[in-house]
């Protein structure tokens, strides 16, 4: 009897069970409230991962083909700020990159109309007012876009130094730099649409970041590889004066720029050679891209034999309207400036044979006598020096690329601002150890190494968490208190006499960095 009760019992809880787990299964899961940001212009709905606010794809601006950026129209009701936005348009990419495995990238949708950019944030709301952190992309001037490489991700830098981050795209090639000026004043300015642009996207972020949680007396701008020189453009450029405070020019950024002498020429030429008069020019605007862009390239290489001025490219030029061929007001200004260990080495002496770290005294003695020659010997004497707890067989990775972070410093500092340089000198312990490159230390600047393709490139062991705290806190640093140097770790300024320089590696420190020897012997 006692039996059957107890079986009763368990049969009745069992069933008991079931019936609220069914309850639980069927009752739906509350869901979360995206955020709504009111602007001038109209709502935007972004989305929550996690704890962070995103906005993705959010028009900054708009412009017709050849025509400079104007305002946001407004709008009614809610906009959806929860995708990337398309990017420029940028020639046809038809092999895969030789970097993929270290350095992966995306590709995504291309329009002419590509003025957005994305917002990742700790807090929404005028009263949060925190440091605001703005990444141009890199590329050149021609290829690119915010998204390009999985390591432009925001959110972990974000969430990091609980700070607003901010990626952009603008457009590029002959789309945002052909000037075509000699055709009258409707394309007065196309020479440099593309910086117009990015201009435009930093009067945004001033009049509207706040909504974000950012606060607009505080930008910080970086920009790697050829943004680093849309950095130095923007420097030149009246309408970004006052919008940013703060700036990190990252392996790119020319001391000089190149002025407007060839570009009207290679304007004329692309029209020339697509059967365009000034009366029938308008009809480039709504020509094929790609036809427009092949024109534009054969119009480059024949105004370059033509006039033999090679050092055109498509880019911004200085004006005297838009771009300046000077620095304006950067009194003050803390600047970082970076290369890399290897940088742009070129790819026969960047891998090696991917046992570097094992090879013997007369292997090591062979690699370099096949890069130096004659001035092998003398090269390691100073590269020892330089770096005294590196292998022998790291000089035949090393790009020497310090020569020309000292001459944009240089410039810099003439300008008025204060400088402060670094070399990323870490090699990531995978395929027997990649010494690095260019673009590689942004993962790390982004917080990024434990992003599951960033990992595979980095080893996400803990040196590489370790140093991208160092090296994120250091861009966190400087856009709170206008210094990249920590108590953990002090990083001196710039200056031509003591060529301070922070090096970034397993054990990071500043350093004095005379490499003028090593210079003079390579280039002897």
């Amino acid at each position: 009897m006692m039996k059957k009760l107890m079986a009763v019992i368990v049969a009745l809880v069992l069933a008991l069970s079931l019936s609220c787990a069914a309850m639980a299964v069927s009752e739906p899961t509350a869901a979360k409230v995206n955020p709504v940001v009111e602007l001038d212009s109209g709502k935007l709905m972004g989305f929550m991962n996690g704890d962070t606010y995103c906005f993705w794809g959010v028009d900054y601006a708009y412009a017709e083909r050849f025509q400079a950026p104007q305002p946001v129209e407004p709008w009614e009701g809610v906009k959806y700020a929860q995708s990337y936005g398309c990017i420029s348009l940028i020639p046809d990419q038809t092999s895969v990159g030789t970097d993929e495995f270290y350095w992966p990238h995306r590709y995504w949708i291309q329009n002419d109309h590509c003025q957005n950019l994305n917002i990742w944030t700790q807090s929404i709301g005028e009263t949060a007012s925190k440091p605001v952190i703005v990444f141009f992309h890199g590329g050149g001037f021609t290829n690119g876009s915010s998204i390009e490489s999985v390591a432009y991700d925001g959110q972990n830098l974000s969430e990091f130094g609980d700070v607003v981050v901010v990626t952009v795209n603008h457009r590029l090639n002959v789309v945002g730099f052909l000037d075509l000026s000699s055709f009258g004043e409707k394309y007065a300015g196309s020479a440099n649409n593309g910086m117009a642009d990015l201009a435009m996207s930093l009067q945004w972020i001033h009049d509207n970041i706040a909504k974000f949680g950012g606060d607009p007396d505080n930008v910080t701008i970086f920009g790697q590889s050829g943004s680093g020189s849309k950095v130095t453009t923007l420097m030149r450029m009246p309408s970004a004066q006052g919008l940013f405070h703060k700036a990190g020019v990252i392996s790119g950024g020319s001391a000089t720029i190149q002025t407007n002498d060839s570009s009207a020429r290679v304007g004329e030429l692309t029209a020339q050679i697509l059967g365009l008069t000034e009366e029938t020019i308008d009809e480039i605007q709504t020509m094929d891209y790609r036809t427009v862009y092949a024109a534009a390239q054969q119009a480059l290489t024949m105004a370059q034999e033509e006039e033999g001025y090679v050092a055109y490219s498509f880019g911004p030029c200085a004006d005297g309207e838009t771009v300046m061929s000077d620095f304006l007001d950067i009194q003050g200004m803390p600047v970082i400036v970076r290369s890399c260990f290897s940088e742009s080495a070129n790819a026969s002496y960047k891998t090696g044979d991917q046992r570097h770290n094992e090879w013997t005294e007369e292997e090591t003695a062979a690699w370099l006598n096949e890069r130096f020659g004659d001035k092998a010997d003398a090269l390691l004497a100073e590269f020892r020096k330089l770096y005294p707890n590196k292998s022998d067989a790291n000089l035949y990775f090393y790009n020497n690329s310090h020569a020309s972070v000292v001459t944009k410093s240089d410039a810099l500092l003439q300008a008025g601002a204060v400088v402060y340089d670094y070399q990323f000198d870490y090699e990531a312990p995978v395929n027997g150890g990649v010494t690095a490159f260019h673009c590689s230390d942004l993962i790390y600047v982004f917080h990024n190494v434990d992003l599951p393709l960033c990992t595979i490139g980095t080893g996400g062991d803990e040196n590489a968490r370790r140093i991208q705290d160092q090296m994120a806190g250091a861009f966190i640093n400087l856009a709170y208190n206008g210094t990249p140097s920590t108590s953990e770790l002090p990083w001196s300024a710039y200056t031509p006499e003591g060529r301070e320089l922070m090096l970034f590696d397993v054990t990071s420190q500043c350093v004095n960095f005379d490499d003028v020897a090593f210079n003079d012997i390579l280039n002897g």
